[in-house]
């Protein structure tokens, strides 16, 4: 039965996300995850004290020992935080120049989200919620919302 109201076929396979609960998945991923997180942060300028709370309150130890030698296995948790906060990252990119993009998270932001602070102590004080909830807002202002 076809109506008036059908969906157009979309032109786009149907992808099956990464499960970051196998094992071989994270293995795949981890290295490089790592390294983009590392850049990102000194793109950002980011203190070593907010980069490892970004990667979820890491040790000092590990943190520099991850800096320097990035070839390990990340648990679900971190892998999944910094893909949100390589894709604000990337969007950032898209929707500013490279310097606004780069010293947009460390801005007082008036959206009300942010309630005046920066996105950065957002993202600090809310973890893995507020990233994604960043990722989205940007994502929206990408799409033209």
């Amino acid at each position: 039965m076809h109506s008036a109201y059908a969906y157009p076929k979309s032109r786009y396979l149907p992808q099956n996300p990464v499960d970051l609960n196998a094992r071989e998945e994270r293995e795949r991923l981890s290295k490089s995850a790592l390294k983009g997180f590392f850049k990102l942060a000194a793109a950002w300028k980011l203190r070593d004290d907010d980069a490892r709370e970004l990667l979820g309150g890491l040790s000092s130890s590990a943190f520099y020992e991850w800096k320097k030698n990035p070839d390990r296995v990340l648990e679900v948790d971190r892998i999944t935080r910094i893909s949100y906060l390589l894709g604000i990252y990337k969007t950032l990119h898209i929707i500013y120049g490279d310097k606004l993009a780069d010293e947009w998270v460390s801005l007082p932001n008036r959206n009300i989200i942010f309630a005046g602070r920066t996105p950065l102590a957002y993202m600090l004080a809310g973890g893995l919620l507020s990233m994604q909830t960043v990722r989205k807002l940007l994502d929206a202002r990408r799409g033209g919302l």
